[in-house]
């Protein structure tokens, strides 16, 4: 009853006789936008279906702008291997300092208004680096899109879970998943598409869609209401959020000390996470260069050379998924040791690969270690997490999970340019090879982790259990 209230279309009252065109056209309008405030209604009552089409719009922008983005900054902005890694610092310092910040601001004020402005801040980044083949406007793009990031990440999750709780937003996690690689399939082949027409056309596209995308959002994004009374008390409570949060980061750190005392194991872990953020920022930057310069496109029919990382996307995406499944059935997740080998020998072959990736001079062999590099590194990430999840104690993992995400940063932001540096002064060869021997010591470190005869448990007490750590 209460639809059919709220639905109502109210017309303007007129003369039943009346042949002014203008009541006519007045009549329309009033009709359209009764119908289009009605239609809006209906659609704020669904935040599942609103989710899931934001997550499936975001992954279709990432696909569309990341598929051929090093192809335009290589052949488009000329950059040098060390200003293609600047780049992904700028992206990543961007995402270390406003992490905290745009949280605070998303807790206080409103996640709709966090998720909105994400959207447009990461459009107009995609926008202006596809308008400005520089590395200057590039970098600022970069810095924009880790803006944004930060204003969507957690935002956009505690949103749906505030309006339809945490059991069906658990649910809307794992459909989202599903959602996102279907729409990065459409993604992959339309990025392919528009650069074979021009090289930046799908940057150009992909930001022009993250606007409108913010704008849709704006209108249609249901919100429960936080009650904020005035500007001034908003401004007091982000100070308090932005406190709490800095007060959270310590407490994080007092923690993870705590823990590195008492638990030398996870100095073993953070280290091994060091040592991925190290080589995998490099070889993320820099691989896609050395199909470009060094191993070159063969003719693919009448398509563009450009068409062959499209198809590199949709293969890695495709065996991934059965990779995956494949080390779901094979691997005992509940197993520490059983994880632990496994993550041992995919890390070795992730370094043999890479090393066979860096030096491969023939376009087969470097296609064939370029897929399963990327293929493995999608199996690791969900092997990886749990392994950490089994390594914690409740009370400390999600001091673990952050302390684990800072080192891999961190790893990011202190080896990208290094081999970046070696990429331009040596070779693209050279910094391959080098971000492959940058991941080497986590071997040593995993292989230290197995000889420990008990399961090491992460935990906050007062002595070290023994024969947990043998670190």
């Amino acid at each position: 009853m209460r639809a059919a209230v709220r639905c109502r279309v109210t017309l303007p009252t007129q003369p039943a006789t009346s042949t002014n065109p203008c009541d006519a056209h007045a009549l329309m309008l009033a009709m359209i936008a009764n119908g289009l405030r009605c239609m809006l209604w209906r659609v704020k009552r669904h935040p599942m279906a609103i989710y899931l089409a934001l997550e499936g719009a975001l992954a279709l922008l990432m696909s569309l702008y990341g598929t051929v983005t090093t192809v335009y900054r290589v052949q488009a902005a000329g950059l040098t291997p060390l200003q293609l890694t600047l780049v992904g610092t700028a992206l990543e310092g961007s995402i270390f300092v406003l992490q905290i910040p745009t949280g605070a601001l998303a807790d206080v004020f409103s996640r709709r208004a966090s998720v909105v402005l994400g959207v447009a801040l990461t459009g107009a980044g995609f926008l202006l680096e596809g308008l400005f083949p520089h590395f200057g406007p590039i970098l600022v793009a970069q810095a924009l899109w880790g803006a944004g990031y930060t204003f969507i990440s957690g935002a956009e999750e505690a949103w749906i879970t505030d309006e339809v709780g945490v059991e069906r937003a658990n649910r809307a996690f794992l459909r989202a998943s599903q959602v996102g690689m279907i729409a990065g399939l459409v993604g992959v082949a339309g990025s392919v598409a528009l650069a074979s027409v021009r090289l930046n056309l799908p940057l150009e596209v992909a930001g022009g869609l993250g606007l409108a995308l913010a704008a849709v959002v704006a209108i249609v994004m249901p919100e429960t209401p936080q009650r904020v009374e005035s500007i001034e008390a908003g401004e007091q409570l982000v100070e308090r959020g932005v406190r709490a949060r800095l007060d959270q980061l310590r407490a994080t750190l007092r923690t993870g000390w705590g823990l590195l005392r008492m638990r030398p194991t996870l100095l073993l872990i953070l280290g091994i996470e060091l040592f991925v953020g190290m080589s995998s920022e490099g070889f993320d930057r820099l691989g896609d260069a050395h199909f470009l310069k060094d191993t070159g496109l063969p003719p693919l029919g009448p398509f563009q050379p450009v068409v062959w990382f499209g198809v590199f996307s949709a293969s890695i995406l495709l065996l991934g998924l059965l990779a995956t499944e494949l080390a779901r059935r094979r691997v005992d997740v509940n197993s520490h040791r059983a994880v632990a080998r496994a993550l041992f020998a995919l890390t070795a072959a992730l370094v043999a690969g890479m090393l066979i990736f860096g030096l491969a001079s023939g376009f087969a062999l470097a296609v064939a270690a370029y897929l399963a590099v990327n293929v493995i590194r999608r199996v690791t990430v969900p092997l990886y997490t749990a392994w950490l999840n089994q390594s914690a104690e409740p009370g400390v993992r999600a001091t673990l999970l952050s302390l684990e995400g800072q080192a891999d940063a961190l790893g990011q932001i202190a080896g990208g340019p290094v081999v970046g540096a070696i990429g331009s002064m040596i070779s693209l060869p050279a910094a391959l090879v080098v971000a492959a021997l940058a991941l080497t010591p986590s071997l040593g470190l995993f292989a230290r982790i197995l000889r420990q005869p008990t399961q090491p448990t992460l935990a906050l007490s007062s002595t070290p259990a023994s024969g947990s750590d043998g670190a």
